[in-house]
């Protein structure tokens, strides 16, 4: 454990729990099953993401409570908590879609509020599905009390080595006739088989992968399955590390530095990870007040290759990345090549070269992680781009396989529902550029992931001859040539609001350009003529966002900007 100068492993419980004054706090506290040395205890939280309505998260319990042993044996006092979850997969292409990056802020928003309310002087927190992840984070940076992050795990592969994806793409299958009603249904019924979060490297195993390179999980706890010896003993060592952190006051900002998250670009790329990690890295830099820009994905990207062969575009899934070492030999790869910072500090009490110095690298006859002489991509899949359509920037997702350029007419969409369909219909055709608009943080709002119409567009076979571009976002498992976080969006004038169907559009990775062929005093004249869209929503959850949300350029927060430390 790196050496920090104690002050008081009990700042934060000791206001709650001590003295004549707090006796009502103890009578309460003692109706939950605090005994008399509890009070003397530092009181650690655990945030547990628990419900049965997914399988990301239907197991975090067991863990959470295996979190809590860790925490007691170490000789803190855990008090077990919940947070909400709610499921992509399952809202996928609905309405219900829209609460799902909304959640992120929901969860920041409640562990910080529990945290703050009860007086913990630590706390561990548990996520098993996309938001719940970028969420634990946050809301470890706002309060910056000892703690560390703990992943739910992998889910084991289906049958026929099927996956949540397995189904999006067989729904498209099954509208161009390649697939039998038969044949959908035996693949909804065995691409699931239990618990754990979606299997490839998409947005979940994404973050998961991002957190622990940034130091605030155990190591290996991102490559692990989420039914298993390896996940609950994660979880306990978690709780008795969290109380080695408090007794050190090592917080989460004197782990999470701007190196820290170049480390975790850095390690996002080399496994090929999704398109939401850069709006989650900016969103978790944002709450750590750490300068971090579009432009930083763009820097890091000139010169990391992607090395991982992992679905959504790859062969492999995360089952398989867990079966010969997880991303720990890559990481130490990465590190001796140095493209990663070593001295960066972890959860651990170590940096993260001490953690990798006793490493194995992966066995020799693998082709799940390519050798940095061989890799899949020499740059990153990650391409920032720019130009008219885009002033403030867009994400798209490029590994080679879709080419590096796509010219193609609008077919301009208002929301996801009317583009999924007519893509189903069969009126998208080759040499088409989806557009899809007022699906942006504030317009849609909730940014949601366009999932249904790309996995439509695999399925039908165009994934090389149609593009698709939105303001919305995509989920990890979206693959294809698509281009989204377009900022501004729609809502609030941005230039995807004055498209037309017909209009000649440009993408070009190389040149990391989007534009429309249009002439600046066309473009003029429809932003005269243009009026923002009816609200969705009015009142309650998605209004009180939208009324809140920044671009997603800047991560899609709901805070205001807040001046950044010094030397971040």
């Amino acid at each position: 454990m790196a050496k920090k100068k104690i002050t008081d492993p009990r700042a934060f419980s000791r206001v709650v729990v001590d003295g004549d004054k707090q006796a009502a706090s103890r009578a309460m506290l003692r109706a939950v099953g605090f005994q008399d040395a509890d009070f003397a205890r530092p009181q650690i939280g655990v945030a547990s993401t628990w419900a049965n309505l997914t399988p990301c998260n239907m197991h975090i319990n067991e863990l959470a409570r295996e979190a809590c042993l860790g925490i007691d044996a170490a000789g803190g006092k855990s008090v077990l908590f919940n947070t909400i979850t709610v499921s992509d997969g399952i809202s996928m292409g609905t309405p219900g879609m829209r609460y799902s990056l909304v959640s992120r802020e929901i969860i920041a928003d409640s562990i910080e509020a529990v945290a703050g309310c009860a007086g913990f002087d630590g706390f561990v927190a548990l996520g098993g599905c996309d938001k719940n992840m970028p969420g634990c984070a946050m809301a470890m940076a706002r309060l910056n009390r000892p703690s560390v992050f703990v992943y739910g795990g992998t889910i084991r592969p289906g049958a026929k080595r099927r996956d949540i994806v397995s189904v999006f793409e067989a729904v498209g299958a099954h509208a161009a006739g390649k697939l039998s009603a038969a044949g959908l249904l035996e693949i909804e019924r065995t691409a699931i088989p239990g618990p754990g979060s979606c299997g490839g490297m998409y947005t979940a195993n994404t973050m998961a992968s991002a957190i622990e390179a940034l130091g605030l999980s155990l190591p290996g706890s991102s490559a692990q399955e989420a039914v298993g010896e390896d996940k609950r003993s994660d979880s306990r060592r978690a709780g008795e590390a969290v109380v080695r952190l408090v007794r050190a006051g090592l917080k989460p900002r004197d782990i999470m530095d701007r190196r820290a998250f170049e480390n975790a670009i850095t390690v996002v790329i080399a496994l090929g990870g999704s398109t939401n990690a850069v709006l989650h890295l900016l969103a978790i830099a944002h709450a750590a007040q750490v300068k971090l820009r579009l432009d930083d994905f763009t820097r890091i990207g000139r010169r990391v290759p992607v090395l991982a062969d992992l679905r959504p575009s790859g062969r492999y899934l995360m089952s398989d990345l867990v079966a010969i070492g997880g991303i720990q030999p890559l990481m130490k790869m990465l590190l001796e090549a140095g493209l990663l910072h070593g001295d960066c500090m972890t959860v651990t009490g170590r940096t993260l070269r001490e953690n990798l110095e006793k490493i194995p690298m992966y066995m020799s006859g693998q082709d799940i992680v390519r050798p940095l002489s061989q890799p899949l991509k020499r740059n990153s899949h990650l391409v920032i781009l720019y130009g008219n359509l885009a002033p403030e920037g867009a994400v798209a997702k490029i590994t080679g396989k879709e080419g590096e350029r796509f010219e193609g007419r609008a077919r301009v969409f208002e929301g996801e529902e009317r583009a999924t369909a007519a893509i189903l219909a069969g009126r998208v055709r080759a040499g088409d550029v989806v557009v899809i608009r007022n699906e942006g943080p504030r317009g849609g709002p909730g940014m949601r992931e366009m999932l249904s119409p790309t996995g439509a567009i695999m399925g039908l076979g165009l994934g090389d001859k149609v593009a698709l571009i939105t303001d919305g976002r995509f989920s990890g498992g979206s693959h294809g040539f698509v281009v989204g976080h377009i900022s501004p969006e729609a809502a609030v004038g941005g230039p995807i609001g004055l498209l037309k169907t017909g209009d000649r559009i440009v993408v070009d990775a190389r040149k990391r350009e989007i534009r429309v062929e249009l002439t600046a005093a066309e473009i003029k004249r429809r932003r005269a003529l243009w009026r923002a869209p009816k609200p969705y929503a009015t009142r309650g959850a998605l209004a009180k966002y939208a009324s809140l949300v920044g671009s997603a350029s800047q991560g899609a927060v709901t805070e205001p900007m807040q001046p950044r430390r010094t030397g971040s």
